[in-house]
């Protein structure tokens, strides 16, 4: 593309991909997002679990109540999130087409997808 905003769309599709104030883009360490709502949620449940893993392990090797009892509250809040996210995944899935569960995002792909299967309502295809 001339815009070169291909190499970004291959990355995260549309999704955001900020930058420190620096203009130093954020990496993996941070997060990461694609612009697809299943593969981002699945990340976000991904990146609370490895918070609490890491809370876990400190509290193992921590036995001082001061620091403990604070490590205890944000892992608390990281299992919080977790389940909040698993319930805007199991939303997200409800509102699904049931046979496009993972086909591709007709935001994108229709025209891409409906070229390879007769254009139907039960394929995801909306194509004339």
């Amino acid at each position: 593309m001339a815009s070169g905003f291909d190499k970004y769309y291959v990355d995260h599709t549309t999704a955001l991909w900020p930058t420190a104030a620096a203009g130093i883009p954020f990496n993996a360490c941070e997060f990461q997002s694609k612009g697809d709502v299943i593969t981002d949620l699945h990340e976000d449940l991904a990146a609370e679990q490895k918070a609490r893993t890491t809370y876990d392990n400190i509290l193992r090797l921590v036995k001082d109540a001061e620091i403990a009892d604070p490590i205890r509250f944000l892992r608390e809040r990281e299992i919080v999130h977790y389940q909040r996210f698993g319930e805007a995944l199991r939303i997200t899935q409800e509102h699904l087409d049931s046979r496009n569960f993972y086909a591709f995002n007709p935001e994108f792909d229709a025209p891409v997808f409906c070229q390879a299967a007769p254009p139907a309502p039960e394929n995801g295809c909306d194509c004339d």
